[in-house]
Order: C-alpha cells, then structure tokens, then sequence
C-alpha cells in the first residue's frame, strides 16, 4: 500500500497514512486516459451550432433570369450559396456529441490517473483545512508554504470557505470527491486531498 505523510496547511508533519494499493497504486494506463479524457470533452459540447441552408434563407423563389441567351451560369433563384444573403452549404447543424464511456473503463482510468500523481510525488495529503472565513489572499499563501502551483484541491465534504477562496485563484480548483475526474486530475500537476477528502475517495471507487 502506498504511504503519504499527512502535513497542515504550515507544511509540518502530522502522520502518515495508508492509500488503497487498488486505488492509488494501480497500472498506469495512458490509453485510457486519452479515452476519457476525449469523452468528457465531447460530453460538454453542447452541439447547438448551426447554419441555414438555402431552404431556410428568406427569398424569393422565382428565377433571376431566363435559362439560356444570357451567356451566365444557369440559376433558379437568389438563395444559391454562391450569392450574397444565400444559404449555407454544407454548413453545420445541431447534433449529438455525446460519448459514452463504459463504467470500469472510467474508473479504471481515474486510479491510473490518481496513480499518476501519487507515484510522481505530486500527491499532499492534508490532516485538514479550516477557514473562518473566504480568503483567497490567505489560501493562496497556504499553497505557497505548500510549493504547489496550478492544483487541484480535493475534500470529502463542501467546504464552502476553502471553495469561495480558491475560486479566484486563476491556477487552482476546488472539487469535492464524489466529482473527481480523469480530466482534472491529469489538468493540475498537483493533488492535495485532505483525510476525509482521501477515504472518500477511496469510497467512492471501492464500491
């Protein structure tokens, strides 16, 4: 099994605990990082995009001008692509860009990515983090003391103080563990959990 050491948000040593080898001690599997990686990004396409074709550009339908003797290309009306105000070819139009990634695949995938950082050193496990009130100022000196920089910051439970500070902070994220995800993980080069923010987790994916 893995061993971290628990710090506070001064950087001092609180104890050491123990991941689930499953969890984050698992095969790396860049492959499957690609996978989900490419899904979630398709997932939030909203696919509303759209242009009007020549059927749906308002004109009139009556031919411009006679068939032959003009010496011009043949039309039958202003609505062509090639004209100005005409339609659109082969344009785009609303769609699905949803892809569905199947259940062991994902989770397969975020402990390859959780082990990615465990195994990089990039992982901090945190005995806490309290805050009286919303500070980014304060948050951001704590990640100072902790050397981290663009991060994503992990707990079991809302910890709205801790979300409302980091939410200006331009390199930093807040998230809690039931929304962790490959994308995030792999997106902020360090990954500090707090214990409770870890077990549940660990929870989360053993069940």
């Amino acid at each position: 099994m893995p061993t971290v050491k628990i710090i506070n948000t001064n950087g001092q040593e609180q104890g050491e605990l123990e991941l689930a080898d499953a969890i984050f001690g698992a095969e790396v599997k860049p492959h499957l990082h690609w996978e989900v990686v490419k899904a979630q990004l398709a997932n939030r396409r909203q696919g509303t995009h759209s242009t009007r074709n020549r059927s749906a550009v308002k004109g009139s339908g009556m031919k411009i001008y006679r068939q032959k003797g003009t010496g011009r290309a043949r039309h039958g009306d202003r609505k062509a692509p090639i004209f100005k105000g005409g339609g659109v070819a082969h344009g785009p139009q609303p769609r699905s860009y949803q892809q569905r990634v199947p259940k062991k695949v994902r989770r397969a995938a975020l402990c390859s990515a959780l082990t990615t950082r465990t195994a990089g050193g990039n992982l901090i496990v945190l005995d806490q983090w309290t805050m009286n009130a919303p500070k980014t100022g304060a948050a951001a000196k704590v990640l100072e003391r902790l050397g981290t920089s663009k991060v994503l910051v992990v707990t079991g439970t809302e910890n709205t103080n801790v979300h409302l500070s980091l939410r200006n902070i331009p390199d930093a994220k807040y998230i809690r563990a039931e929304g962790v995800n490959v994308y995030d993980v792999l997106k902020y080069d360090h990954l500090i959990l707090t214990v409770d923010g870890a077990k549940a987790l660990e929870a989360r994916l053993s069940a």
